[in-house]
Order: structure tokens, then C-alpha cells, then sequence
């Protein structure tokens, strides 16, 4: 067993484990050490600088952090968005620090009403789980290379977990409570069948969409201030869904990121990449690439289904909470994944001071309570792959038709309104609910449309336009 300790453990009565050791675990760890001694079990060995590690493969691609996800985190941990800063992350105005090509078409580059946080996923895993085990002071424990089991308890509470140490030995760990937040490969279905307990209702949507990423040293005299470049797909479209993103990140890099759903997946070849990015609906994303320089090889990921389960409707063990992808994942184009994880901690911060870590039922409380943020990122991605053939077995539902045509109009009249722009990156970067969309002055917008006419062409500024054209 290695084991690492952000401060020397006090003698306590309660302990909470964490199952996993990415960016929900550390936050959710965060939130438990105010409370109990807690215990981070992780599989991996994890890096001490910012670098890939294996149960991470999606660490790769672009990942977006949204206001409304940092802001979760400054709140967690007030050093870490400095930090970040510190270490080159970029912090990007929303919307005038995007060129995005919606399935309606281009938006326009209003004035800054958000940001998202730009920069390698492995950067921001580092920098938070070093905010959480070298400067929060708490008792937090990881078990690196150590490998849950299962789960001990009945179908009435959970008391602790079994494991499995590096050395190959097994071993059962007591907790007052368990938080999985272990991702996608979350076992918890499994042991609650082993314990007697009900599994979670699910919904799985999956568009077969293939993720393709490179590293490219970004051209030389680009303006500071580049934009995130985004070319989106259509799902309702008469071909597969195919889109491109080109994310500027920390050290004069940029990260692209092209994918492509059943039928229009991109390869891990790297003759082929930029030709897949010339053949986006608009082709801006290929052509800046061409001027850039690549760094390393095609990173290909295939797993990037939506699945969410229903852990609030079902009748959970006490002493038992599972956050992160292990209860929702998501198709990655929409970035939601970290935020709503940043959003779930605080959320579990906010429940325990308000009914205390002993009260009755908290954990069915906190897992009721963080559906919401999930039932927000899952709209945007699952309420879109949904309309792409076989991403289910039925295709969309009637009110998945609905909910639809509403954002449909939204997005439209948001290419030409700056107020429903705004109206609707509220919600996008999770800083509003979707009742944010449901306004009368919102409604009374999105039935006469855009104000302003469509734009024929990518809103580059002149300095970014010149950078493009020149040889």
C-alpha cells in the first residue's frame, strides 16, 4: 500500500472514505475533512506534477471548466483558481471569447457576462488535489494502488468497504459514510445487488461518438486574447454528427479536439486529422491547425455515451453517496462534467451545516439534492445525442421532442439577441437554473427571433482575421 496524508491524522470518531482519487473525489474529500478523518482510495498511482495517468484516458481531449464550476471550486478551495492562474491556465469571457458555430448558426461575441477556465485536464487534477492535501490542513488519507471490492453493511446502512492493497492482501476499512466517486466504472449497482439492496433505475443514450485530440504549439503572433474556437454539430442533420473545438491552453498550446458520432468517427491517424477538421461544416478549425504545430501523437477515446442513474429514486443504504460519473457521465463536447461534480461538493458542504453530518437520512437528502445539477448538464448532452440514429432504442420521447424544439428556438433567436445569448449561457455554464429559460421576457424573445440578422461568416475580429489569412 502507498499511502500519502495531507496532515497528521487527529484521533476522531468518524470516518468517510471516498472511492477514487480524480477531481469529484478531491473536492468531495474536501468537504468530508471538516467533519471526519477521511480515507481517499485510489487505483491508480497518482502523478506529483501535472501529467497522464491511466485511469484518466479522458484526460486527453478538451475539457472546459464553466463559471459556474469555478466558482463551486474557489468556494471548496479559495487558492485554487489563483493557482491555476498561476500555472497558465487561461480564464476566457464568455461570449466574446468564443467563435462557436451553433446548429443554428454563429453566434455573436457579446460582451462578458461569463468565463470558462481553459487548460489541461491533468493541470487542473493536479492543482486541486494539491489545494486539498497540501494547504487545506485537514486529515485526509490516500490509498493509492488499492482496489475496492465491494461494500460492508445490509441493504439498511453501509458501514465501510472491502479492499484490495498493492501487495495483493484484502482488507475491510469501517466508515460512517461511503462516497463513490469513482467515474464511469463505478461498481456500485453491483454491490448493492451483493448487499440485497436495489439497484438504480438507469438511461442510457449513445450516439457512438468517437473522440479524436492533439497537442499543437499554437502559431506565432496570434493576438493574446485567442479565441476558443468551436464548430458544432447538427444532430438533426442529414449526416452524422461531426464537430471541432480548438481550446488555447497553458504554455502557448492549443488542444483540438475533433469528434464524430456512428459513421463520421475520426481515426487516430495523424495524416487524417486535419483533412477531418477541413470537413467540419465550416472548415475554420482545419485551416487554423494547418498554421500550427503538432505536438505528439492522435489520442482516440470511445467511450463517451451519456448514462445517468437514478441513485435519488432509489431506496440507498443509509451512510452511502455517489457523485460524479458514477452517477451521471456524459457525452464530453458540452464540458459539464467538472462543474457539476464542483456544484454536487458544494451542495454536500451546504447539506451537512444545514442538518448536521449526523442527521437522519443526510445522504438521501444530499443525493436527492445534486439531481438537479445533473438534470441540467444531462438536458444539453443527452436531450442532443438522443436525436442521432440508434443512440437509443426507441429515439427521443415526447417531452425530449419538446424540450428540444424550445432550445432549438432558443439557440436560433440567440444568434442574433444578446439578451437570450446571455439568458442562455446562464444556464449553459451552470450559474442559473433552466427556470432562467422559462421567463415571460424570455419566451416573448424566443417567439420573435433574433433580433439582429444571421451572421455568413466566422465574428473574427480584424487582428484575429489577419491572423488567419497570412501565410
Amino acid at each position: 500500500m502507498s499511502a500519502r496524508t495531507s496532515a497528521a491524522a487527529t484521533a476522531r470518531p468518524r470516518r468517510a472514505i471516498v472511492i477514487g482519487g480524480g477531481l469529484t473525489a478531491m473536492l468531495a474529500a474536501r468537504v468530508l475533512s471538516s467533519h471526519a478523518d477521511v480515507v481517499v482510495i485510489e487505483r491508480d498511482l497518482l502523478p506529483d506534477r501535472p501529467e497522464h495517468r491511466k485511469g484518466l484516458p479522458q484526460a486527453h481531449h478538451v475539457h472546459v471548466l464553466w463559471s459556474g464550476g469555478a466558482e463551486a471550486i474557489g468556494t471548496l478551495l479559495p487558492g485554487a483558481l489563483a493557482e491555476l492562474k498561476a500555472q497558465g491556465a487561461r480564464r476566457i469571457p464568455l461570449t466574446s471569447g468564443m467563435v462557436a458555430l451553433s446548429p443554428k448558426g454563429w453566434f455573436r461575441r457579446w460582451q462578458e457576462s461569463h468565463y470558462a477556465i481553459a487548460c489541461h485536464r491533468d493541470l487542473l487534477d493536479w492543482v486541486v488535489r494539491g489545494e486539498v492535501l497540501g494547504r487545506s490542513g485537514k486529515a485526509i488519507t490516500v490509498m493509492e494502488q488499492t482496489t475496492v471490492l465491494g461494500l460492508t453493511g445490509s441493504a439498511d446502512a453501509v458501514t465501510g468497504v472491502d479492499i484490495r492493497r498493492a501487495d495483493g492482501k484484502t482488507d475491510s476499512l469501517r466508515a460512517d459514510l461511503v462516497v463513490d466517486a469513482s467515474g464511469r466504472g463505478s461498481q456500485t449497482p453491483v454491490w448493492l445487488n451483493q448487499l440485497g439492496a436495489p439497484g438504480p433505475a438507469s438511461r442510457e443514450v449513445d450516439c457512438g461518438l468517437v473522440y479524436a485530440s492533439r497537442l499543437y504549439k499554437a502559431p506565432a503572433g496570434l493576438p493574446e486574447s485567442w479565441p476558443i474556437i468551436n464548430v458544432q454539430a447538427d444532430p438533426r442533420g442529414n449526416r452524422p454528427g461531426q464537430a471541432g473545438v480548438i481550446l488555447p491552453i497553458e504554455d502557448e498550446r492549443w488542444l483540438v479536439t475533433l469528434s464524430g458520432t456512428r459513421g463520421g468517427e475520426p481515426t487516430n491517424n495523424t495524416d487524417d486529422f486535419t483533412d477531418f477538421a477541413l470537413g467540419l461544416r465550416h472548415p475554420i478549425v482545419g485551416e487554423m491547425i494547418k498554421k500550427a504545430s503538432p505536438i505528439g501523437p492522435v489520442q482516440l477515446t470511445r467511450m463517451t455515451g451519456n448514462r445517468r442513474r437514478f441513485y435519488e429514486k432509489t431506496a440507498l443504504p443509509d451512510n452511502l453517496l455517489v457523485l460524479g460519473d458514477a452517477l451521471a457521465a456524459y457525452n464530453p463536447t458540452y464540458g459539464h462534467g467538472m462543474s457539476v461534480a464542483a456544484q454536487s461538493a458544494v451542495t454536500l458542504q451546504e447539506m451537512i451545516h444545514r442538518y448536521g453530518w449526523a442527521a437522519p437520512g443526510l445522504t438521501k437528502r444530499v443525493q436527492k439534492a445534486v439531481a438537479q445539477h445533473v438534470a441540467i448538464a444531462w438536458t444539453f448532452a443527452a436531450g442532443t445525442d438522443v436525436f442521432y440514429e440508434n443512440a437509443t432504442e426507441h429515439g427521443p420521447n415526447l417531452s425530449e421532442r419538446i424540450a428540444a424544439r424550445f432550445v432549438d428556438r432558443l439557440t436560433y433567436t440567440a444568434t442574433g439577441s444578446g439578451r437570450i445569448a446571455r439568458d442562455l449561457t446562464d444556464v449553459m455554464t451552470l450559474q442559473a437554473g433552466p427556470e432562467r429559460l422559462f421567463r415571460p421576457t424570455t419566451l416573448i424573445a424566443a417567439a420573435r427571433g433574433p433580433l439582429k440578422p444571421q451572421l455568413t461568416a466566422p465574428p473574427l475580429s480584424i487582428e484575429e482575421q489577419r491572423a488567419i489569412d497570412s501565410p
